[in-house]
């Protein structure tokens, strides 16, 4: 069991956005709701059709999905760490419509969503720091939604790595992306087949664009394959 100052620090920098504009009582309130999850490489968080109980940040990487035709999931967006997620479908009253799982090992922090209810409801600041976290994460969805749809497989390939490097960073040496994902989830995430992004990476490679190494992709030219992301 936690002491609860060791608590109290964890929430201060993983709710730092939300821990800012809470009084003290509700800083009160999250700390003795507050509970810590490990979760392994590959471990689904939530699946779609389940009901929303909690928010949701974390220290780690994880993918939101969704199962298409055929059963192929479809990645619809990366949580970097230190970012809140789970509460859409709690909002809107309905049940999850995705899955999230963590693309490593990952440790989680959550918070009843029922409190979070009762926080907006005493704390305007609140209420509008949800407000704006939604309409960004709309935004960003429709941006999306014209990239898998009109960029050819090169520009869409590039644009996952770029938002690989602006989610994530790089490792210490520069270059280096601080995620490895399998083929799989790089294709899933760029809306095309295994085969087809593993062409492309390879075609990137060759341009000296970037070089691969199993799972470890370092960014030469990040410049070019943000030229790439941007006209398709």
């Amino acid at each position: 069991m936690l002491k609860k100052s060791t608590i109290e620090k964890v929430i201060s920098e993983d709710m730092a956005a939300i821990w800012s504009i809470l009084t003290m009582e509700e800083k009160h309130q999250i700390t003795d709701n507050f509970m810590i999850h490990n979760f392994k490489k590959g471990q689904i968080i939530y699946a779609e059709g389940d009901k929303p109980q909690y928010l949701w940040t974390l220290k780690g990487k994880v993918k939101l999905f969704k199962d298409g035709i055929g059963g192929r999931p479809q990645i619809l967006r990366l949580y970097r760490p230190i970012q809140y997620f789970g509460y859409r479908a709690y909002f809107a009253k309905e049940n999850y419509v995705s899955s999230a799982a963590a693309f490593e090992p990952s440790t989680l922090g959550t918070l009843p969503l029922g409190l979070v209810e009762q926080l907006i409801d005493q704390n305007r600041r609140l209420a509008w720091f949800f407000i704006t976290e939604l309409s960004k994460n709309l935004g960003g969805s429709d941006s999306r939604i014209v990239s898998l749809t009109q960029k050819h497989i090169r520009g869409r390939l590039a644009e996952s790595l770029i938002a690989l490097l602006d989610n994530y960073g790089y490792e210490e040496d520069g270059e280096t992306l601080k995620i490895y994902l399998a083929r799989e989830d790089l294709a899933n995430l760029s809306n095309m087949t295994t085969s087809n992004a593993i062409r492309t990476l390879s075609a990137f490679a060759q341009e000296r664009i970037i070089t691969v190494d199993g799972r470890r992709i370092k960014i030469i030219n990040e410049q070019q394959l943000r030229n790439i992301s941007k006209f398709g």
